[in-house]
């Protein structure tokens, strides 16, 4: 695969102008969007620089470390649309870590048969696919649970909508994949030379375990979040 170099890599800020131009000319805040591109930008440079460092030393307590860090800013990423309910980060980092640990440990000894766990190249990118899929499910399905809860519905249907909205993503992804698009991983692994059917099985482990993490962890966070509401309302 050929390497890109920074001038190449220089025309995807193309995207970034187009977007704050739409923002400009509709009156939004360039802002958000400049604050979230240079932010990207600092992370991903960091983490590259990071990786480099660590895997030529691979070692279990920096890659449980790096996990670790990666499961808390998920959690507190994951309460934004609720930050403002009392005692909701424990049950996201709670939802998060359990789902992750339960997937996370599937892929590397039942699926894939690492030999060592915490090696960084197969921990960290998992982890950081579950992480992500299942904080954004968190989310959804925190802000529709207190959404129907404030139109009056029950706790049991708010319950069964707030994980449907949270499920809505993986669902799509599922009916989408192979004939609307190919995701990322299959993509990264295709461009390296990878063999088109080898890719595949790498993206079926994926999505499933995702599918399986996001239900796990949204199903979690509704549970903490409906027995604690039930008992402030007992």
């Amino acid at each position: 695969m050929n390497s890109i170099s920074w001038l190449e890599l220089s025309w995807c800020a193309l995207p970034v102008v187009l977007v704050c131009c739409i923002y400009f000319f509709w009156n939004g805040k360039i802002t958000e969007v400049l604050y979230a591109s240079s932010r990207m930008l600092i992370q991903l440079l960091a983490m590259g620089y990071a990786l480099v460092a660590i895997f030529n030393q691979p070692s279990p307590w920096i890659s449980a470390f790096i996990v670790l860090i990666m499961l808390s800013v998920a959690a507190w990423i994951a309460i934004r649309p609720v930050k403002h309910i009392s005692g909701i980060l424990i049950p996201a980092a709670m939802a998060l870590g359990s789902a992750v640990l339960v997937h996370l440990s599937r892929s590397l000894f039942l699926v894939l048969d690492v030999e060592q766990w915490f090696a960084p190249q197969v921990l960290i990118p998992l982890a950081g696919m579950y992480l992500a899929n299942s904080m954004n499910a968190i989310s959804l399905s925190a802000e529709r649970y207190f959404s129907e809860l404030s139109h009056n519905a029950s706790t049991d249907s708010a319950k069964l909508l707030a994980f449907k909205a949270a499920m809505i993503p993986q669902i799509n992804g599922l009916l989408a994949v192979g004939l609307v698009a190919l995701p990322g991983m299959m993509t990264g692994q295709i461009l390296s030379g990878v063999s088109p059917l080898v890719a595949v099985r790498y993206q079926i482990m994926i999505m499933t375990m995702i599918l399986g993490t996001t239900g796990m962890a949204s199903a979690l966070m509704l549970w903490q979040l409906s027995r604690n509401h039930t008992t402030k309302t007992s």
